[in-house]
């Protein structure tokens, strides 16, 4: 069924950077939910793997002495949904990887797989480009983390070096504390659907509710890489919550998005619910932060 050269097994970190170091053309494997498919595709035929879904301790949600929220990147999507820090601190992930998918792939799929794949169309990448996630990664020469927005180098290909592996997903407690987010999927259908391309926003406000003192949005399938909106930030950092804001948050967001035409969707028409989205998964921001739109 799948044409695998070999399969390495690694149980420790330091494990699989020694066999990412002695097999170089090996692939990554964790949960296997999008290798194994392209392999019996015949994409990745004939191809070694290095498992690395034992190792652990890269497994989990916790708050690190910095006060980073750390998720391992071999984190099931389901276990990020149902983490009660996930929950109380950053829902607006759980809420975004609850739609890869379905049961099954949440259960098996990772969030370091979703991201390393370099996929714009990735449902966790635009939520994690709206919070400033920060990529860990490990290799011969110890710990490096790199900005998402760093990570992300073309269509299908990400910043890893010779023998690093991602370790986890860091959301610096700048982003998130005292914020509020919403996702939006847009799909041809509601269930198992790809992408045609995912809004996410997140807000803090002033005190009194008024003001925005802070707007993050980014988008998936905007571009060939998941993608920030600095000009529709722009347009609403320090200004107050009211419709004319939002509009021209939602204006502005044309100046920075270049969506292509595919099978799936036109530019124009991704250009239209981008506009249409952001207006949208601001206003739920601006509500799940205590104010009013």
């Amino acid at each position: 069924m799948y044409d695998i050269k070999e399969l390495y097994e690694a149980f420790t970190v330091e494990e699989a950077i020694a066999l990412r170091l002695a097999h170089p053309e090996a692939q990554i494997i964790a949960g296997g939910s999008d290798v194994l498919v392209q392999m019996r595709e015949g994409k990745r035929a004939g191809k070694e793997l290095i498992s690395i879904y034992l190792v652990d301790e890269m497994r989990g949600v916790s708050i690190d002495e910095e006060e980073n929220i750390r998720i391992g990147s071999l984190t099931s999507f389901s276990h990020i949904t149902k983490d009660p820090i996930i929950q109380k601190y950053i829902n607006v992930l759980g809420e975004a990887v609850d739609l890869v998918g379905g049961p099954q792939i949440r259960n098996i799929g990772t969030i370091g797989g979703n991201t390393c794949n370099g996929v714009t169309s990735a449902d966790s990448a635009s939520t994690l480009h709206a919070w400033e996630a920060v990529v860990e990664l490990t290799g011969p020469e110890g710990v490096r983390r790199v900005p998402i927005k760093e990570f992300y180098i073309k269509a299908g290909t990400v910043d890893i070096r010779p023998g690093e592996i991602q370790t986890a997903i860091l959301i610096p407690k700048a982003s998130y504390e005292n914020t509020f987010g919403f996702y939006h999927k847009y799909a041809m259908r509601n269930a198992m659907d790809i992408a045609t391309t995912g809004c996410s926003v997140n807000v803090r406000l002033s005190e009194d509710k008024k003001t925005f003192e802070r707007v993050r949005i980014a988008y998936g399938v905007a571009g060939p890489v998941p993608m920030r909106a600095p000009s529709a930030e722009a347009a609403a950092n320090g200004k107050p919550v009211s419709e004319e804001t939002m509009e021209a948050f939602g204006r502005a967001v044309l100046e920075d998005i270049n969506p292509r035409t595919s099978w799936r969707a036109a530019k124009e028409f991704r250009q239209h619910i981008a506009y249409e989205m952001a207006k949208e998964c601001l206003k739920e921001s601006v509500i799940r932060a205590g104010g009013t739109l």
